[in-house]
């Protein structure tokens, strides 16, 4: 690349202003389709916008542009070869599906009728995850505009789901069945958001995920509590006592083996992490909560980022109604998730837990539990030279600011494209917390839009270089 970073920036600004417009109409027409995986009325119109993106793909010079079925909503894959003979192979991923949205839950407007106000774009989908999917499609012509040349400077992929928000239940063998042709030597995830407007930062991992349902069962129905109590094991008791003994006093999750293999932080990972402006105050307020409580010799980031968690999510059992009911219960539940952190094997885990509650539950109660699918955690190692590149790229976006490391406490697919491709994942992603994800008046800041198209025209330049080095 001839240009100096200083041209560089400004010949992608003016591309991008130059085809702002157009791309800004393209994305409305997207977000107008309603792909809300979760609700069944809502297929033809997850299909509608998989046949969309995929046709759009194709207009924007993609050569190969696929409607990938799977046994649940169809996936997109899109292929644009490099003229380079060596070039490295960067597979892209996100997500189509939206989450259900309805006027009556608190928008301003439409939530499927895109509207701009004080520069931002308001819309279900605008940040999570068609805005942040679409900023590719500008980002690789402003790339193929700054180098002159006709095809990227990887290999690029892109592999855009249709059921990230329904639980990604099909997504594993989805990649399994067609990783020959996901092969790739990095993967970026642009599903995924920085810490603020005025401090960009890069993602570098996202914690995993176990979880599960306890059902105990005890008498055979309700029964007196005057007659048999004292005499007979109470299932909502032993639900209790599970809870209780899930934690020590230092909040450390004391299911045996729980932490075995835990990738704890270097102390270079947690000055970087006391590097960002956190206002636990402010985040509190964000949480609704009133004080803060976790694992002892950890702070709060470091407790939901990188720390293993263990959560009781709910319980239940007998009589729930007003005024007292004087019985033993015959059946209580619990439910349990496990938040995971690189180095735990989600497998391992689900029998420690099965061992523990096993362990704890008398003779005269009998117990069943059930363990959804799991999710495994990724992180992406702090001196690889494609994190590097992805920094590089956000921070000529930012007009050389310092670009600063998070991680996700969250969970999502990610960590299946690493785990069944063998290749790194990165994270590029521009929303920020106020987007309102999941939330009424989701909407994005149309300037940090175009801050990740701008990224992603620096990227590809960026990552081959990177990705050529970690090849000697």
């Amino acid at each position: 690349m001839s240009d100096t970073p200083d041209s560089a920036v400004q010949t992608v600004r003016k591309y991008i202003e130059q085809h702002r417009a157009a791309f800004l109409d393209d994305l409305a027409e997207w977000l107008r389709i309603p792909s809300v995986s979760a609700q069944p009325e809502h297929a033809p119109d997850v299909r509608r916008s998989a046949e969309w993106l995929a046709a759009q793909l194709a207009r924007t010079g993609f050569p190969v542009t696929e409607v990938w079925e799977t046994d649940g909503a169809p996936a997109v894959y899109a292929e644009w070869p490099s003229a380079d003979p060596d070039a490295p192979t960067v597979l892209v991923y996100g997500h189509h599906d939206v989450q259900p949205a309805a006027r009556e839950d608190g928008w301003h407007t439409d939530p499927f009728e895109p509207v701009i106000r004080d520069n931002r774009l308001y819309a279900r989908g605008a940040a999570d995850d068609k805005g942040q999917v679409f900023f590719h499609t500008l980002g690789v012509r402003a790339h193929l505009d700054l180098t002159g040349r006709t095809t990227p400077a990887v290999t690029l992929k892109l592999l855009v789901e249709g059921e990230e928000e329904s639980g990604s239940a099909h997504f594993r063998a989805l990649v399994e069945e067609r990783r020959d042709r996901l092969a790739a030597d990095a993967v970026i995830v642009s599903d995924t958001g920085m810490w603020s407007e005025t401090t960009p930062t890069v993602c570098t991992g996202m914690r995993g995920l176990a979880d599960c349902e306890i059902e105990l069962y005890g008498p055979d129905q309700d029964i007196h509590s005057g007659s048999f109590g004292g005499a007979v094991p109470n299932p909502a008791t032993v639900a209790a006592r599970l809870v209780a003994a899930l934690h020590d006093e230092d909040e450390r999750v004391t299911v045996p083996g729980f932490y075995d293999g835990v990738a704890e932080l270097t102390d270079a990972e947690r000055a970087l992490i006391a590097e960002l402006p956190f206002d636990e105050a402010a985040w509190l307020a964000t949480a609704r909560s009133h004080g803060t409580l976790g694992e002892a010799g950890h702070s709060t980031l470091e407790r939901v980022w990188a720390r293993p968690t263990a959560e009781v999510n709910g319980i239940g059992g007998g009589y729930q109604g007003p005024g007292g009911k004087t019985i033993i219960p015959s059946t209580a539940q619990l439910k349990l998730s496990f938040r995971l952190v690189a180095g735990q094997d989600p497998d391992r885990i689900e029998q420690s837990v099965r061992d523990w509650v096993a362990a704890r539950v008398p003779s005269g109660i009998r117990h069943k539990i059930t363990f959804g699918a799991a999710t495994r955690p990724c992180l992406t190692p702090l001196g690889h030279p494609a994190l590097q590149a992805v920094a590089r790229s956000m921070s000529l976006a930012f007009d050389g600011a310092k670009i600063r490391y998070t991680r996700e406490g969250g969970s999502g697919p990610a960590a299946d494209l690493q785990d069944v491709l063998a290749a790194p994942v990165l994270f590029l992603g521009i929303s920020v917390p106020s987007d309102g994800w999941h939330a009424p008046n989701e909407k994005v800041e149309l300037d940090l839009l175009l801050k990740g198209v701008e990224a992603t025209a620096h990227l590809w330049g960026e990552l081959a270089a990177a990705l050529r080095r970690t090849r000697r």
